[in-house]
This record gives structure tokens, C-alpha cells and sequence, in this order.
């Protein structure tokens, strides 16, 4: 009964993907009480580690709203860095959807572009993506 109500009180938000590395994250953004609930959890609860809470309300101390905008989010894929990242992402672009204004300042701090990095592949022939094995010339 509580998730319908909270998918009833987003009706007429704004909606943005953001991604990173592995991850996805399906942001749900509207006026409110600064309110973050990730997969049906408090933030704080779902992200245990501090920068990953610092992390996801970057976007809104740099536009200095802290406790303006509600916020919805479906994440999924990666581990927690992946998913705060594209968490990031994803409000920062909801964020251009209230108020176009604000793109300056998040582009700035380039919150607004992909972090394309992603894992290097490993290569035969190597123990890992670029260690090799020990030359031996004897």
C-alpha cells in the first residue's frame, strides 16, 4: 500500500535516466521536502558509505536547493560507486528539466555528462588488463 501511495505522489514529476559504468538509475524528481527514496529505501539506508550520500546530494548543494526537490529512484546493475554515479547523473539532468538555467552551473562541475569509464578487458596472454607475467630472459 505505501509504494502505491509514493508512485500516486510522483504523477506529476520529472523523469531522467543517468548512467554509469554498469549501472542505471531511473530518476523521478518533483517540488517537495528534499525527501531521496532509492528502490523503496531511504538513501541512507541503501547507501551505507558517507561519500555516497555526500555523492547524490552534490547536485543539489551546488544549485543550493538542498530540501527543495523530492526524489524517486529505480536502480539497477553495478555495485553502489556505479549506482551513486548514475544516480548523480540522472538528477542532474531531471534537475535541467525544472529550470534549463541551472546548466551552466552543473555543467561546471560535470555532473551533466556521462562518466564513460568503464573496466578494462583483460588480454591474453596477461594477468590482468595490462600486468603481464615476469619477463625471464635466462
Amino acid at each position: 500500500m505505501n509504494e502505491v501511495a509514493i508512485k500516486e505522489d510522483f504523477k506529476d514529476s520529472k523523469y531522467a535516466t543517468g548512467r554509469r559504468k554498469k549501472s542505471i538509475a531511473k530518476i523521478w524528481l518533483k517540488k517537495g521536502s528534499g525527501k531521496i527514496l532509492v528502490n523503496g529505501q531511504n538513501y541512507n539506508d541503501y547507501f551505507k558509505r558517507p561519500n555516497h550520500q555526500t555523492q547524490i546530494l552534490k547536485p543539489f548543494e551546488i544549485i543550493n536547493q538542498s530540501a527543495v526537490y523530492d526524489v524517486r529512484c529505480s536502480v539497477k546493475g553495478g555495485g553502489h560507486t556505479g549506482q551513486a554515479g548514475a544516480m548523480v547523473h540522472g538528477i542532474s539532468k531531471a534537475l535541467l528539466l525544472f529550470d534549463s538555467n541551472l546548466k551552466s552551473t552543473l555543467k561546471k562541475e560535470k555532473l551533466t555528462t556521462r562518466d564513460s569509464r568503464a573496466v578494462e578487458r583483460k588480454k591474453y596472454g596477461h594477468r590482468k588488463a595490462r600486468r603481464s607475467f615476469q619477463f625471464s630472459k635466462r
